[in-house]
């Protein structure tokens, strides 16, 4: 029978000079693989075909693309994968003319002309897309579809937006049986043991942060309950055998109560663990004004290891700058409970925010080594379209350029004037050095090792970083 829908996840093309290429992780398509469970809730055939996991390159897309055509080809991409994702969108429609091509994500929320143009995309879904695609594979007439972007006799419409989902509980667990689930893999250091998975289970972020992209969407912070988290958690434990789970919510402790739910419910209704104690271990992004001492010591119990804080500057002007609201006493406290806790923590730092100079990013490379974390990720500021860094940077002139695959966290997007582009990437690379490369780090590291799984786990960063700061053709 003839599939209503292929969901296509592009690849992710890293470039060389690209620290996440060494020790990035490979994820779940989370948009797609929901949009196909949907999409069969409701009675259509759906597949996935995620090029990402499974190594196809554009240059392999058409062989690997189904004989038959779909009706409609779905994809999604990000501000870094959307050249990709046009790319794939021509492939596609190459091999099928008659099928329409529906896109969507954030990119093409803020930037949807820029999307629409291209000759091979057909509808174009701005923010959040589940009820749009319902409606498209239902028949609906276009001009009727909230959130649509299309086309007619060559001109552009775009319908307004819908409302914001209120209530994410009502949607099934992703279509894991349509993804290669043995070929997704958590960040290097980044998990317990394996099989790790990633997860997200909220939408939203309480920051306000001018670089981030969390809230293009709608401010309306919207949490999974405690009880599907579970739920979901037992099902993945039961039929794929995960072992540790990564939360990649913005924030997974913006919500306390939910927090502690569901460390309740772990250590009450083990899923594959003895009476009282989960199988479960597991690591979430936090802010560092979102957790306390009780928080830090249920999920403790319940199974967490690691935790990472978004830190980005040891620089009080510029966390001002950037506003991140939060204090370098707060970030002290906050590390200092954690380690108490017995968690491990992993701290983000960016180089280039405005208002950066030399001494600014000298400051906050000593400063990632004092706080004595576990690991830490530095990355360049990238103002992303649809951001307030963005429109910042773009109306006063500090762009370099407008070339999305570089938009990628690892190359200087803006020309300050208060530090060049040359100095921001070298300190990047010097501060990866400086950090994982100290004797008194490697030595921390070792001291950890107890089985095979210790020394893998706790070598892999630094083996990964290696691989990425002395390669060749790395300055």
């Amino acid at each position: 029978m003839k599939t209503d829908i292929l969901f296509i996840n592009p690849p992710w093309y890293k470039s060389s000079g690209n620290v996440w290429k060494a020790v990035g992780a490979c994820l779940p398509p989370f948009c797609l693989g929901l949009l196909a469970a949907l999409s069969r809730q409701r009675g259509y055939r759906a597949d996935v075909l995620d090029c990402n996991a499974l190594h196809i390159g554009l240059d392999a897309l058409d062989k690997n693309l189904p004989s038959k055509p779909p009706r409609f080809v779905g994809l999604t991409a990000t501000t870094v994968l959307i050249a990709q994702a046009l790319e794939a969108a021509k492939i596609t429609k190459q091999k099928y003319p008659q099928t329409k091509t529906i896109i969507g994500g954030v990119h093409c929320t803020v930037l949807p002309e820029e999307v629409l143009s291209c000759p091979s995309i057909d509808y174009i879904v701005m923010g959040e897309g589940e009820y749009a695609l319902l409606d498209i594979l239902a028949g609906k007439d276009p001009a009727d579809i909230l959130g649509l972007g299309w086309k007619k006799n060559g001109s552009l419409f775009f319908n307004p937006q819908g409302p914001t989902i209120p209530d994410i509980n009502i949607f099934p667990f992703m279509a894991y049986d349509l993804l290669p689930m043995d070929k997704y893999y958590p960040a290097a250091g980044g998990y317990k043991r394996l099989p790790s998975l990633g997860m997200i289970t909220s939408r939203g972020c309480p920051g306000r942060c001018t670089f981030c992209k969390g809230n293009v969407l709608g401010e309306l912070i919207r949490f999974r309950t405690a009880e599907k988290i579970f739920e979901e958690i037992v099902f993945l434990q039961k039929n794929y055998g995960i072992r540790d789970i990564a939360f990649y919510d913005d924030t997974f402790t913006a919500n306390r109560k939910n927090v502690l739910d569901f460390c309740r419910l772990l250590l009450e209704n083990p899923a594959k663990g003895g009476a009282g104690k989960t199988d479960l271990t597991w690591s979430c992004f936090s802010r560092v004004d979102t957790i306390n001492e009780e928080m830090l010591s249920a999920m403790k119990k319940a199974g967490c290891h690691q935790i990472m804080y978004g830190v980005e500057s040891a620089d009080p002007q510029i966390l001002q700058n950037i506003n991140k609201r939060i204090s370098l006493e707060k970030v002290e406290e906050t590390v200092k409970a954690t380690k108490k806790a017995g968690i491990e923590t992993r701290l983000a730092f960016m180089f280039g925010n405005p208002g950066e100079t030399e001494e600014t990013v000298k400051k906050t490379i000593d400063y990632s080594i004092y706080l004595r974390p576990d690991l830490v990720s530095y990355n360049i500021t990238t103002p992303y379209p649809g951001t307030v860094m963005f429109e910042w940077a773009d109306k006063n002139g500090y762009l370099l350029h407008k070339k999305w695959p570089e938009y990628d966290l690892s190359k200087p997007i803006m020309e300050l004037p208060t530090i060049s582009p040359e100095k921001v990437l070298s300190y990047y690379k010097y501060a990866y050095r400086k950090f994982y490369f100290r004797a008194g780090y490697v030595f921390q590291r070792l001291k950890r090792i107890r089985s095979f799984n210790d020394l893998k786990r706790n070598l892999s960063p630094f083996f990964s970083f290696a691989r990425f700061l002395f390669a060749p053709g790395r300055d």
